[in-house]
């Protein structure tokens, strides 16, 4: 393709590409990369490369420090008093198993690919430009609202622990509107002091990490064990109140399910931990250990958590904003200590996980910048660091300007459903890859399976959530699952495998991916409107901003040379296909 000038020289320039927009669209949104442009040609743009320090302990330790921040402490209250009853063990063992078939979809496309971009980058090679911008824009914006939220929550525990209440470390502005209005500049500090860390480098990023993350530990395991000690085994079948459900199950089955739903937002750090792929020395050994080690680890620290907490209280008695907390608060038996203890150990969670969530943001960043569709300027990797400065720079001024006034629950109410949404596309991605060879295997049986499966699980979650309990709720429900299970054996029987991984590859294929893509649907069906608002508005934003920035951004780089072609590069794909991979 022939050079041409850039869609950005002059207003002039512009308005002229604008007016192609429909054609670059089309030419674009579609392009997909290849793991090879992804590893050579794509990650030169940062200039100086990221240092591989990382090895399988670093993974599990960032993987550990991810997940397990406060909002443990929050979220096991909630789900008990709420939903799960003494269940929600339970609760979190189906979290945790749902979390670890998405992490084996993640570890295969990190191990292919040990690059920073994560979920962006393993999007872009399957499904194109748009996808992979779409996706990574509401993941970056989850990240930075998220963040924002850990960073306000960590006032809050840290006055509790050294007991001064959190409205005497915030200023309240009066003309400013409510949930806008507490100005909170310890969040803003913790935030800013994170971001030189990271920018720092990602090894000491590493030890500190470790430091805290084992120090937090070391609170949970005394939560653990006291919950043990001072509780009693009747508990997990009799509620304080008789005239409430009792058992183990007070709500039944659904209530378990619903439980999960609402912990498995606790399993979400793990994500950031493949953004880390480009810095590990053996990506092949250190990130199946590190990502799926991660995962059960934490699975076995939040059973444990739940357990302790079922036996020191009844369910009904437990407070869903600080459970453990509040079990130990104005205890005049001289264990009131145990609060503050506990306000220790979360506030140590929080910057772990605020530690783990802002790099990966920042290696989101990095990589779509290296895409061309946002700024290059976000691309660049320092020489000195090797860490992605100005994409961790920029985020962490973003974050805490969030932090600064905006409340923790207008926040909450803002993240997770683009991080659930990112894990049905990447378990979508997986199967896609494995079954379609670029240019020599027809696309559309895989892509027929992919939308009537992922329609039958839309199916049995709107049932699920809106039809009255009763026999025609679970015919109902029955022959969605049954249905599902047709389409997933029918794929599985007539259409081959166009390659298989070299290195690392998920078990039991089409299956455990499958069961991914429908428990995140179901998943996805359970949080509230605010959240599918938010969702709808990031996603206008980013639609706008890649129509008339990203596309013809992208378009000037195709025609520089520095973006491969949709058509041209099937050639590289093929080749590709023939050194890693062979068919079955």
């Amino acid at each position: 393709m022939a050079s041409h000038g850039s869609s950005f020289s002059s207003l002039r320039a512009y308005l002229q590409a604008l007016s192609h927009t429909p054609s670059r669209f089309a030419r674009r949104a579609v392009s997909v990369s290849t793991s090879y442009d992804e590893m050579s040609r794509v990650r030169a743009r940062s200039g100086s490369s990221m240092r591989k320090t990382l090895r399988w302990f670093d993974l599990v330790g960032f993987g550990i420090g991810g997940m397990v921040g406060a909002g443990v402490f929050v979220t096991t209250g909630r789900a008990s008093r709420l939903n799960a009853g003494p269940a929600v063990i339970i609760s979190y063992a189906i979290a945790g198993f749902c979390a670890l078939l998405s992490a084996f979809c993640y570890t295969e496309f990190a191990v292919d690919m040990p690059v920073a971009g994560g979920a962006f980058s393993y999007l872009r090679v399957t499904f194109g430009e748009f996808a992979a911008f779409l996706t990574g824009a509401n993941l970056v914006m989850d990240y930075v609202m998220s963040n924002a939220a850990v960073a306000r929550s960590f006032t809050a525990y840290f006055g509790t622990t050294i007991g001064i209440s959190s409205a005497k470390w915030r200023l309240t502005v009066s003309f400013l509107p409510n949930g806008f209005n507490q100005i909170d500049i310890v969040a803003v500090a913790v935030v800013l002091l994170i971001t030189i860390v990271i920018c720092y480098s990602t090894r000491e990023s590493s030890v500190v990490n470790m430091i805290l993350t084992a120090l937090h530990i070391l609170f949970i395991a005394f939560v653990i064990m006291i919950g043990f000690w001072r509780g009693n085994w009747k508990n997990f079948t009799e509620p304080g109140n008789p005239e409430n459900p009792s058992g183990f199950f007070p709500f039944g089955a659904s209530g378990v399910f619903n439980g999960a739903a609402m912990v498995y937002l606790s399993y979400i750090g793990y994500d950031a931990v493949s953004t880390m792929a480009e810095e590990v020395k053996d990506p092949v050994k250190d990130i199946p250990v590190g990502v799926s080690g991660s995962v059960f680890i934490v699975t076995v620290l939040y059973c444990l958590m739940a357990a302790s907490m079922s036996k020191l209280l009844p369910y009904d008695m437990i407070d869903p904003e600080a459970p453990f907390s509040a079990a130990f608060s104005g205890k005049s038996d001289g264990w009131g200590w145990v609060s503050r203890v506990i306000g220790v150990g979360a506030s140590f969670g929080i910057l772990t996980s605020l530690l783990v969530a802002m790099l990966g943001q920042a290696r989101y960043m990095c990589v779509i910048g290296r895409s061309n569709v946002v700024p290059a300027w976000f691309a660049k990797v320092h020489p000195k660091t090797s860490t992605p400065v100005n994409a961790s720079a920029f985020l962490g001024i973003f974050t805490a300007a969030i932090a600064l006034f905006t409340d923790l629950n207008v926040l909450l109410d803002l993240v997770s459903i683009g991080t659930l949404f990112v894990f049905y596309m990447v378990a979508n991605a997986v199967i896609y890859r494995r079954y379609v060879a670029m240019g020599t295997t027809n696309p559309w049986p895989t892509l027929s399976f992919l939308c009537s499966f992922s329609f039958t699980s839309i199916m049995f979650t709107l049932i699920w959530k809106f039809v009255p309990v009763g026999r025609a709720k679970a015919g109902m429900l029955s022959a969605c699952g049954v249905i599902a299970v047709a389409i997933l054996q029918l794929f599985h029987c007539m259409v081959p495998q166009a390659r298989k991984p070299e290195f690392w590859g998920v078990p039991l294929m089409p299956w455990i991916p499958s069961i991914s893509i429908f428990l995140n649907v179901f998943l996805l069906g359970s949080l509230d409107g605010p959240s599918y608002v938010r969702f709808g508005f990031f996603s206008a934003v980013a639609v706008l901003f890649y129509v008339f920035y990203s596309v013809h951004a992208s378009f000037d780089a195709e025609g520089d040379g520095s973006l491969s072609q949709k058509n041209g590069e099937i050639h590289v794909e093929s080749k590709e296909s023939e050194d890693h991979s062979f068919k079955v």
